[in-house]
């Protein structure tokens, strides 16, 4: 486990991975717990999408609510929460730029 102690974070390896942080393996999965807050009260499922203002704007439209809006992750990404129609929060993630 690695610590960003600047985002109050600590990231969470359960397989080899690359330079970039992603997983080597096919299907394998790393992630992260960050300190609990924000209305995020609980372990949250997390999304990679290629934009979250698109995916933001179909989950409004389709009667989900934003939870918190986009939000840079230091140099890594962003990430973005969401409230679906039964009251679940569920995270996006994008890329940043290389």
């Amino acid at each position: 486990m690695n610590r960003v102690p600047e985002f109050e974070y600590t990231m969470i390896t359960t397989t080899a991975s690359d330079e970039l942080g992603m997983p080597k393996s096919p299907g394998a999965i790393n992630g992260g717990l960050p300190k609990r807050g924000v209305g995020l009260e609980h372990p949250v499922i997390t999304i990679h999408v290629d934009s979250i203002e698109v995916s933001l704007k179909k989950v409004e439209r389709l009667g989900g609510k934003i939870a918190a809006p986009k939000m840079p992750v230091g140099d890594m990404g962003y990430t973005a929460y969401f409230s679906d129609t039964e009251g679940n929060v569920v995270g996006l993630w994008q890329d940043a730029e290389m």
